[in-house]
């Protein structure tokens, strides 16, 4: 799956991210050749300035400036409260219909020398997550020690925007996300995996909002999911919210 231009102007580009690409490159993953902020500059025959992120196996809207004053206003906009960022996710359990995780989060340790500080030592960020419970199925398969597995499909919010925040407040509050293989359950991921033929992290960047730095007008960008997670949504009957 390529990505896709979603809303290109003289300031910015917005763009569909697919899961498994990188926003940029990096030395965590120094071998993958799927660079998201290349392609797009390839396709827009301009430089680009990222704002913001989205992981790796993260899908969904992104947004760039084309200029570093561009993308240094969006930035400032998309940390505060005049920016919409929601996100849709698929997570293990019936969890609560809605509710706000305020949890602090110590940095994540990508590199060797962050991993040799004891986690103690790390200092906790503000961390903020709101959430509302959309959708729910429970499967007759015995997934884990109960003869049936329930799921909630979540629609997210971002407060704050640290590092892996929604996977970690989910696995915070025991409703790992599915799919992921570091803060999720694998026994879950494998059967999806297996069962749906969606072996990806079911999280989503479904809408960003925000104004545009030179005009004003207020931007929604959506993007609904495509490929197996848009066909899972399809296969459990479930809508995405409007």
């Amino acid at each position: 799956m390529s990505p896709e231009i979603l809303f290109s102007d003289e300031s910015l580009v917005a763009a569909y991210k697919p899961e498994g690409w990188l926003v940029h490159r990096s030395d965590i993953d120094r071998h993958e050749h799927r660079i998201l902020l290349q392609y797009l500059r390839d396709l827009c025959g301009s430089h680009l300035y990222p704002i913001h992120r989205l992981d790796k196996p993260t899908s969904g809207v992104i947004v760039f400036g084309k200029s570093g004053d561009i993308a240094a206003r969006i930035q400032a906009q998309l940390e505060s409260d005049t920016s919409v960022k929601t996100y849709i996710a698929v997570c293990r359990g019936y969890c609560p219909e809605q509710g706000e995780i305020d949890y602090p989060l110590p940095p994540v340790a990508d590199f060797k020398h962050q991993r040799k500080r004891p986690k103690a030592e790390l200092p906790r960020q503000e961390a903020v997550t709101l959430f509302r419970r959309l959708a729910t199925v429970e499967l007759p398969y015995a997934v884990d020690r109960y003869p049936s597995s329930r799921y909630s499909l979540v629609e997210i919010q971002l407060k704050t925007g640290r590092r892996h925040q929604i996977r970690r407040h989910f696995k915070h509050i025991h409703h790992p996300l599915i799919g992921c293989p570091k803060y999720g359950k694998s026994t879950h991921n494998r059967f999806f995996a297996e069962q749906f033929q969606c072996p990806r992290l079911l999280l989503h960047a479904l809408r960003l909002e925000f104004d545009h730095p030179q005009t004003g007008t207020r931007l929604q960008l959506v993007a609904p999911p495509r490929g197996c997670f848009k066909t899972l949504l399809e296969t459990l009957g479930w809508d995405l919210p409007h």
